[in-house]
């Protein structure tokens, strides 16, 4: 039986992605949704579909109950962000309309606190996941993935790096800049430390990429991790722009912010975001991921797990889309038998989120040292 998937926001940046890979796919009928149905409309002509696609309007402000009524979806998709500022009416109005919800949200709140509707998921037998996404999904995959070969793991340190020349949405460059220059709570030596957004300035060096600078980032690994992993000493979670001229002015701000004299980056969002465009003839279209464990290995010895993904050719939105996708294809199938209320987490493992990304431009190089 073909089952019906709506994307709100499956015109845009995110939600286009997921689309794209979701269309062809003989056990789902993509409904395309957002504010604009002539946007909708346009879009589904770019898609090669294996059944007809819908164009619907939705906005998560107004009825959303209603609309999902009308539209009878079975499984739901919500890519618009940002999360930071939202309730969970989507999610509730899913439960009520009997269909499985998926989002990608990075807000920490939003996501850690997603269990609060997991007596009411269970109750209509739905699978409602929050944070379908890089994060927490793909970084726990990795975690648990190295797990094993660790007698105790003290240390997390990881980031991301946008590629310049890559589709960046409003949304996600509002929800970035809603804790730049913000103090937030990391695990530092064992304990809670406050921490400034896009601060606590490093570098790393990746293979191919060279050079790229990172501040901290609010994540709801941040949240989730510690009582998941509760030997860790350190947790840190970093990202930056590919550009340094871009990294540092960011980072500039965020000190305006840090200071008082500007409450907060998020409302100047969409001028940021024109103004980082005119910089793109200076970037690439090559994004990366990086992931440093270390702590004790099974000998007693130091030992430290280290693992890289390079994109190009502006794949690297696959990346944070990929659970969902996986996730949609699953229930699609009847595939996944869980219902309740759940971060993303323990529903996709390493191996099948790396085979995923295969076909596309997108390189894995991993290696562990031991002392």
């Amino acid at each position: 039986m073909v089952k019906r998937v709506l994307i709100i926001g499956g015109y845009g940046n995110f939600g286009s992605y997921i689309a794209r890979s979701l269309a062809s796919d003989p056990a789902i009928r993509l409904l395309i949704g957002g504010r604009s149905v002539e946007k909708a409309e346009r879009f589904i002509t770019s898609l090669e579909t294996a059944n007809p696609a819908e164009a619907h309007r939705i906005d998560i402000d107004a009825d959303v109950g209603a609309a999902l009524a009308a539209m009878a979806p079975d499984i739901v998709v919500h890519t618009t962000g940002p999360f930071q500022t939202q309730d969970y009416r989507v999610a509730r109005a899913c439960i009520e309309q009997g269909c499985h919800y998926l989002d990608l949200a990075d807000a920490r709140d939003f996501v850690a606190q997603i269990g609060s509707l997991d007596a009411a998921a269970k109750a209509k037998g739905v699978l409602i996941v929050s944070g379908a996404s890089s994060v927490p999904c793909l970084t726990a995959a990795v975690i648990d993935h190295y797990l094993p070969g660790f007698e105790r793991l003290d240390r997390i340190d990881y980031g991301i790096s946008a590629a310049q020349q890559t589709n960046r949405g409003l949304a996600t460059t509002s929800a970035i800049l809603s804790y730049v220059g913000k103090p937030f709570e990391m695990i530092r030596d064992g304990r809670p430390h406050s921490v400034f957004g896009w601060q606590d300035t490093h570098s790393e060096r990746y293979p191919e990429l060279g050079r790229r600078w990172f501040g901290n980032c609010d994540i709801p690994d941040l949240a989730l991790f510690p009582s998941r992993y509760p030997q860790l000493q350190n947790l840190r979670f970093a990202a930056g722009h590919e550009l340094a001229i871009l990294h540092f002015g960011t980072w500039l701000l965020g000190w305006a912010v840090r200071t008082g004299l500007i409450q907060s980056l998020a409302p100047h969002a969409e001028r940021l975001l024109r103004i980082a465009f005119l910089f793109d003839w200076m970037g690439t279209s090559r994004s990366g991921f990086h992931m440093y464990l270390s702590g004790q290995g099974k000998s007693g010895g130091q030992k430290t797990a280290r693992l890289f993904l390079i994109a190009r050719a502006g794949h690297g939105p696959y990346i944070p889309c990929m659970p969902a996708i996986l996730l949609a294809r699953k229930l699609a199938r009847g595939e996944i038998d869980h219902v309740g209320a759940t971060p993303c987490l323990d529903l996709i493992g390493l191996d099948e989120y790396l085979a995923a990304l295969k076909g596309l431009d997108i390189s894995v190089m991993a290696d562990s040292v031991h002392g």
